[in-house]
């Protein structure tokens, strides 16, 4: 059973970083599509960021292009997102997400993977932006 964690949340100003990382234990994480989620108080989770198994493709949502960055480490077994610019809408606990793609289907290459494919959630890392 693949188990993910996060971790590098906190609490930080408008304009801020942060840093968030997944990582995970017994499997190797480039055999899986990864998806960064969030979730508000009151709203839905949506995904936010997704990586391909081979990295070679990522997504963003409208709410985040520009201001954040996916990217694998496979030395490290890990999978990040690098926030900049944060803004207090970003407020969320930040989920990640793994979908195994091994060998990935056409979706999965394109990142492009529903959300009830992802079969395997961390339990999340709180992020506030607040001044």
């Amino acid at each position: 059973q693949l188990q993910l964690v996060e971790s590098g949340g906190g609490l930080v100003q408008p304009g801020g970083s942060l840093r968030l990382s997944c990582a995970a234990s017994g499997f190797t994480l480039d055999h899986y599509v990864i998806g960064w989620f969030r979730q508000a108080p009151g709203k839905e989770r949506e995904e936010i960021s997704c990586i391909s198994s081979s990295g070679g493709s990522t997504n963003y949502a409208d709410s985040v292009k520009g201001r954040f960055t996916i990217s694998r480490d496979n030395a490290k077994n890990t999978v990040d997102l690098q926030m900049n610019s944060l803004k207090p809408e970003d407020t969320a606990v930040y989920y990640c997400a793994a979908d195994f793609a091994d060998p990935p289907t056409a979706v999965q290459a394109m990142c492009l993977s529903p959300i009830e494919d992802f079969g395997s959630w961390g339990r999340g890392t709180q992020v506030t932006v607040s001044s």
